[in-house]
Parts: C-alpha cells; structure tokens; sequence
C-alpha cells in the first residue's frame, strides 16, 4: 500500500445533507468534505450528529436530502457490495449472531469480496489472519464472541472491519469500552493504518486523542460544522467554551506538542 496522500483531494463529501430519524431532525443542511489520505477525527457534544454523519457515509443511514459523494458518485449509485469494498465501518454498537466463534466473524468482513465467481481465498485467510494479530485477538480465534468481556468485543469488530481492506474505514466511537491502555492501542493501529494510506474518519469524544491523532479536526455542534482544519489551528480555550461550555486552557501535549485541553473545572467556578 502506498504513504498517505497530501490532504486535499475528496474521495468522500457530504453535500448540503439533511438527517433525521422518525421525524426528529438532526441537521438541516451537513456539508463536510473529508481530505483523502487524512486521519480525519470528528468531535463534538452528544447529540450533535457526529454519529449520525458517519451512518450517511456508510449508507447505513439514508439522507432526507443532499447528497453523499464517494468517488465522484452518489453513494447511492453504488451496489451494497461494491460500496463495502471501499468503505469500511466500525459502528458504535454491534451486535454478533449467536453461537458465532471470533475467527469466523472476522472472516465475515471479507463477505465484501466474494461472489459467484470469487470465493474464499489464501488472500482472504491471511488478512483475515492479519487483522487478528493486529487488533490482539488471535488467541480468542475459537471463543464464542457472546463469552468476550465487552472491550474484547469490541477489539473483534475492530478486526471485522480491518478484514474488509477498504481505502476508508470509519470508526465510530472505536474506543468505547476499552480501557486506556488499550484505547492508546488501538489508536496507535489506526494512526499506523493511516500511514500505509487508509484514509480514516474517526467519531471520539476525548479531545486530547483527537488532538493527538488527527490530521484534520472537524468540529461539530447542533447538526453543523463550526471548524475544522489542522487541530494546532482549530481546537482552542475559546471552542471548546463555545462549543461545550468548558471552561479549560490549551497547553502543548508534554509528548508530542499537540494541543492538550485541561479543564478548569473547581478553580474556574472559585474565581468567579
């Protein structure tokens, strides 16, 4: 696979999208453009639409109007398998079918490939293989994944979706029930990804991963974009009072220079 692209082309854009579910509106008019061969990390408040933007990426989630663009098609244009085999998701929640072992949900993301002509392969075993030792889970192969513990689970949908082998791969809160350790993992893998040329679009909630891992930093707020760009330049004190009304001051991380929020929390609230 080869390096990362300079940020700039748009293999994937939203276009002036309207989402909602059962007449509940989450945002009126979403247009973002993601930076082929980024980390792109979208953060923002709960209920903001974070979610919900990566459902219309993946066609999980069918806009009420606007378009989605991957390629320079309408995502929708796309057959299902066709559209898998360039963009893969980890979605937030997940549920395995029961009694299904860890090695053959994982051999699940490569349903994307197959077909009449092309079944199962020596390249589907090895990345099958691969995203296994990648995501640590190779010696949970024979388990039942309704035996896991809630972060090994969630370590096996990681593997699922790095068997696809898509160009994109979507993440969707990728560090839930994970802890710290774990969580700098994993990241760890997806920012080793994005230097072998995944383009990869990540919802998270901690700021400070944000800031560590992405290239380009989108910031959402009530169903809309209110910054987004290189993270030294869009995540100051002033943002994240407006956008989540917390008090904190920006230091450069110790580790790696990156913007670091530290709340204010107790002392704020004393000198008022």
């Amino acid at each position: 696979m080869s390096g990362p692209q300079e940020p700039g082309a748009q293999r994937l854009r939203a276009e002036h999208l309207r989402l909602g579910y059962e007449g509940r509106l989450v945002a009126s008019d979403l247009s973002l453009a993601v930076p082929d061969g980024s980390f792109t990390v979208v953060v923002g408040p709960n209920a903001c639409g974070k979610s919900t933007l990566l459902r219309a990426f993946s066609r999980l989630l069918r806009p009420q109007g606007g378009t989605v663009v991957l390629d320079g098609r309408a995502l929708a244009s796309y057959r299902p398998k066709e559209a898998a085999r360039r963009v893969g998701l980890l979605p937030q929640s997940a549920s395995a079918p029961e009694g299904i072992t860890v090695g053959d949900l994982v051999a699940r993301g490569r349903y994307p490939h197959q077909g009449l002509v092309r079944q199962w392969t020596a390249a589907d075993e090895v990345a099958v293989a691969e995203a296994m030792v990648a995501t640590g889970v190779e010696e949970l192969r024979d388990r039942l994944v309704e035996e896991l513990s809630g972060g090994q689970r969630q370590r096996v949908w990681v593997a699922v979706a790095l068997a696809q082998s898509t160009p994109l791969l979507l993440l969707d809160e990728p560090t839930t029930f994970l802890d710290v350790a774990h969580q700098v993992e994993l990241l760890d893998l997806f920012a080793d990804l994005h230097e072998a040329g995944t383009t990869v679009v990540a919802v998270l909630h901690d700021l400070n991963h944000a800031a560590r891992y992405a290239t380009h930093l989108v910031v959402m707020a009530a169903g809309a974009v209110v910054a987004s760009g290189p993270p030294a330049q869009v995540l100051t004190a002033a943002l994240v009072e407006q956008v989540y009304g917390l008090a904190c001051v920006v230091v450069p991380d110790p580790v790696t220079g990156t913007p670091m929020v530290v709340p204010r929390g107790r002392e704020a609230r004393r000198r008022r």
